[in-house]
C-alpha cells in the first residue's frame, strides 16, 4: 500500500470518527483551520514577492514573464493565422477575376 492509499483510508476512518466529527464542527476550530489557510497563501505570497525580487536583481526571467510572453506569443500566433487566412481568401478572390 502506498502513503497516499494508506492516508486517505486514515483519514477516512477518522472523519467517520464521532468525535473528530464533533471536533469539526466546532467554531473554533473551522476559524483556526481558515487562519491556517489564509496563512499558508500569505506566506506564498510573500515567497513569491521576494523570489521575483531577487531574479529581478539578478536579472533572471520570472516565472510571471514567462508567462506573460507564452500569452502574448500565443496571441500573436493567432493572430498571424487569422492574417493569413485573410491573404489567401483575397488571393483566392483576385484569381478567379
Amino acid at each position: 500500500m502506498d502513503i497516499k492509499s494508506f492516508l486517505k483510508d486514515r483519514g477516512m476512518k477518522l472523519m467517520s470518527d464521532p468525535n473528530v466529527s464533533k471536533l469539526i464542527q466546532d467554531e473554533r476550530v473551522m476559524k483556526v483551520a481558515m487562519q491556517a489557510f489564509q496563512l499558508r497563501g500569505k506566506v506564498q505570497e510573500q515567497i513569491d514577492q521576494n523570489v521575483g525580487a531577487a531574479a529581478k536583481a539578478l536579472g533572471l526571467v520570472t516565472k510571471d514573464e514567462v508567462r506573460e510572453l507564452k500569452r502574448t506569443l500565443r496571441k500573436l500566433e493567432t493572430e498571424l493565422k487569422k492574417a493569413q487566412q485573410t491573404a489567401d481568401a483575397a488571393k483566392a478572390a483576385a484569381s478567379k477575376e
